[in-house]
């Protein structure tokens, strides 16, 4: 059984008040706590993979991890923001067969694999419109999800 850690990035600067192109903002004060406090709980189980939406607030997320874990951040656009679950939940499965991996994404990706997960008879223990800085710990085996744990965003 492997373990893939689908983290929602840390809090970033607000939608509506950036100028700049939406990919390119990155994560506030609080938002860079988010990502130490991530990447601390990280080192608990480390991953041997990190892999992140190309959205700078998602990498942002995993800085502190890859300084940590002396890792690289891999960037793919299946885990950037609109682009489904589908995509996303067969990467999340692809990416098992490798070995333990933490992958940063955006709400709505979240969300749709966490639908995914749930609808292939996994039983949520959280919700599946998370919170920023939250993450859902998916155990694969066999090319399948097969359970799913909630872990809450860390403490403000």
């Amino acid at each position: 059984m492997t373990r893939v850690q689908l983290i929602r990035h840390a809090k970033a600067k607000n939608r509506l008040a950036w100028e700049e192109p939406d990919h390119l903002r990155p994560l506030t004060k609080r938002g860079r706590r988010e990502a130490e406090a991530i990447a601390v709980r990280l080192q608990a189980d480390p991953p041997t993979r990190l892999v992140s939406s190309p959205y700078l607030r998602c990498v942002q997320t995993l800085e502190p991890a890859a300084i940590g874990l002396v890792l690289p951040i891999e960037t793919t656009d299946v885990l950037a923001e609109g682009r489904g679950g589908d995509g996303a939940a067969e990467l999340l499965l692809s990416l098992a067969r490798d070995g333990s991996v933490a992958c940063c994404t955006h709400g709505d990706v979240v969300f749709e694999v966490a639908a995914l997960v749930a609808s292939a008879g996994v039983t949520l223990d959280g919700p599946r419109d998370v919170p920023v800085a939250s993450a859902w710990l998916l155990d694969v085996d066999d090319g399948q999800f097969v359970a799913a744990r909630f872990v809450a965003q860390p403490p403000r």
